[in-house]
């Protein structure tokens, strides 16, 4: 099925508000829920029971998994993965009679991966590439190509783009420590400021 003129799917017990922007070749499936304003780029798989807020931004080939709700406030970047029933939230000091509530930001970027029944509080940042371990609970930043895992979440190292943890040190220049991927073979710059911030949570 496409919906009419349009080059994407969307099945018929999901609903797709009016003013929602969906991009080529993005298939929405069963009882999903894509509010008005939202925009989803090309090549996206939204999975069943997934919501999608007001005004929510969505880049390009992206996968949401089974029952995901992504609130107003989140930004989701090109190549991230959302894993089934992990949660974002949009208040700090959430209150069920507040009437002046703020929304709080949050940005995933490009190619980062959350794994099943994790937990983003907002107001955080996850880096590219970056890997959120399953039910951990993301508190602060994650660095590009972190690891992330428990509760609180902590770094515990960095990944590669492939997503296998980068085990091997083969050089350091001015700023970076640099590894070497002993599954693909890509060598990927850390900072050091964030293979220090490692150095310190890793047995935490």
């Amino acid at each position: 099925m496409s919906n009419g003129s349009k080059k994407y799917f969307v099945h018929p017990t999901a609903v797709v508000e009016e003013g929602a922007e969906i991009g080529e070749g993005t298939r929405i499936w069963h009882f999903a829920h894509i509010r008005k304003g939202a925009k989803i780029g090309k090549n996206c798989n939204i999975g069943k029971d997934v919501y999608i807020d007001v005004s929510v931004e969505i880049g390009d080939n992206v996968k949401i998994q089974n029952g995901v709700s992504v609130y107003r406030g989140v930004k989701i970047e090109d190549d991230v993965f959302l894993g089934p029933h992990m949660t974002f939230t949009n208040d700090l000091y959430p209150r069920s009679f507040n009437e002046d509530w703020e929304v709080v930001p949050t940005l995933v970027k490009k190619g980062a991966s959350i794994g099943a029944n994790a937990t983003i509080v907002c107001g955080v940042t996850i880096g590219e590439y970056a890997m959120v371990g399953a039910g951990a609970v993301v508190t602060k930043d994650v660095p590009p190509f972190g690891l992330v895992y428990g509760n609180p979440a902590r770094l515990k190292g960095f990944v590669c783009y492939c997503g296998r943890k980068l085990e091997k040190i083969v050089g350091e220049d001015e700023e970076h420590v640099i590894f070497k991927c002993s599954h693909c073979g890509r060598e990927v710059k850390i900072k050091k400021e964030d293979y220090q911030r490692y150095l310190r949570e890793k047995d935490l």
